[in-house]
């Protein structure tokens, strides 16, 4: 094992993706987490829900701070317990996984236990309840756990100092109350598995940051941040005058920032190349349109409030209602399959892998096998671009806006998340800031962990 002389890292809780940082011999570096590989998907899957609970409060330290949230999660522990006869496991951990791991048990049996994916989409959500606010700390805190403890494996040693990333805004609506809340979520987790000093950063910010390592001069650097969940755009003062200052504020220029970000791609193409295979545009007996609801709901995974209606009992009877009503039941039976099973989230999956390949090739076919044998939908890069346009202007908005807001353009784009590698992403920043402007690609899945941990280097070493 390797031995690093720190205390601190850089946590990308992503929408995507998580991964963790450190300084070694003066540089920023991944840490492996699985063998080798530095990124986790943000997935979790637990035989039962209760478990997350029982894992939560096996971490906590504090006697006291053990007592009230046991006392709090008293129900949840119970059902806990209860889970683990049922399951005839001995230790919770056994039965709550992480990553690839958890997307595996949630394919081979979607409609047994509790999978979520990018629970970061749902933390500025408005209107949470308590008891929603409280479960979400736990969730958060279990998967950074997982981390956690992969990286002090790695490290060997605690770590206790983090710098985590956010991104400008959680949400586009009720902007400031939606990040308090999303932050207070993410610091009560990190908090609950042992992290004692925690900062945080701007996401473009640290992908810029790592990009400014190896600039060789002073540069205007418009940072185009295209993740899973969010895109942020932040214009920065950057270079050999600027980087080794521990405050930056008047070097920060610009920033902007929306809830769009790949998750709003793969859904935007479920919904549009994949539910009409569902009976989306079906026509009914009565002659009046399909309701569009249910299928936009299905496919929009990020969104609580969608999810919660697609799988209300009051759905269940409009679908039924609608099969019988419905020209082409056939294609319906496939939407109430996919339904019944939960396979929503394996449907958006395959959305994503066909965004992909459509990224350079002309032309896709989604394999649907798990609904029906040789159902694959198929679709073409030119309606995938067209479908959406409308993301892509929101995307401009914000780089506009955000060139407004500095007064002045950018000498180069920065541009990295694992989105931005779309050729449509960087045609068009052509179209807006001209094709004479340099564009850089960053590594599109580690350069925003890799630049929290050069701040965390900075406000901890």
């Amino acid at each position: 094992m390797k031995v690093v002389n720190n205390m601190y890292v850089g946590f990308d809780y992503g929408t995507s993706n998580c991964a963790m940082s450190c300084i070694n011999q003066g540089k920023a570096e991944l840490i492996p987490l699985y063998g080798a590989e530095a990124f986790v998907p943000s997935t979790l899957y637990a035989l039962e829900r209760a478990f997350i609970a029982e894992l939560i409060a096996q971490q906590l330290q504090d006697p006291v701070e053990r007592q009230a949230y046991t006392q709090v999660r008293s129900g949840t522990l119970a059902q806990s317990r209860a889970g683990k006869l049922e399951h005839d496991i001995a230790q919770v951990s056994d039965g709550v996984f992480y990553g690839t791991e958890a997307i595996a048990h949630y394919i081979a049996d979607p409609a047994e236990g509790y999978f979520i994916k990018s629970p970061k989409s749902f933390l500025g959500a408005s209107g949470l309840r308590p008891q929603m606010v409280g479960f979400f700390e736990d969730l958060v805190a279990a998967m950074m756990l997982n981390v956690k403890q992969r990286a002090e494996h790695f490290l060997q040693r605690e770590v206790t100092q983090v710098v985590i990333g956010r991104p400008v805004n959680f949400q586009g609506i009720n902007a400031q109350e939606s990040n308090q809340q999303a932050q207070a979520i993410l610091t009560a987790a990190a908090k609950r598995i042992g992290f004692r000093q925690i900062e945080f950063l701007f996401e473009p910010l640290a992908a810029g940051f790592d990009f400014e390592t190896r600039l060789q001069e002073n540069k205007k650097v418009l940072v185009v941040d295209v993740g899973g969940g969010t895109t942020d755009c932040s214009i920065v003062l950057m270079g050999p005058s600027h980087r080794d200052q521990l405050q930056r504020e008047q070097d920060f220029l610009a920033h902007t920032g929306e809830r769009i970000g790949g998750n709003d791609f793969d859904i935007l193409l479920a919904q549009k190349a994949l539910m009409p295979a569902f009976g989306m545009l079906s026509p009914l007996k009565t002659n009046l349109p399909m309701p569009l609801m249910p299928f936009v709901n299905a496919m929009a995974i990020n969104d609580i409030g969608a999810q919660t209606d697609f799988y209300d009992a009051t759905t269940g009877f409009l679908l039924e209602k609608l099969q019988r009503e419905t020209t082409e039941p056939e294609l319906l039976k496939r939407f109430i399959h996919m339904r019944d099973n939960k396979q929503n989230f394996e449907v958006v999956r395959e959305a994503e892998l066909g965004k992909i390949a459509l990224s350079s090739a002309e032309t896709y076919r989604f394999p649907l096998d798990f609904i029906e044998r040789d159902l694959a939908p198929e679709t073409s890069a030119d309606y995938y671009a067209q479908t959406v346009t409308v993301l892509l202007q929101k995307i401009a908005n914000l780089i506009s806006e955000a060139t407004q807001q500095a007064g002045t353009k950018p000498d180069v784009v920065y541009i990295t998340g694992g989105s931005a590698k779309s050729p449509l992403i960087r045609k068009l920043v052509h179209e807006l800031l001209g094709n004479d402007i340099a564009i850089i690609d960053g590594d599109h899945f580690g350069s925003v962990a890799a630049g929290l941990g050069v701040w965390a280097g900075r406000v901890f070493g």
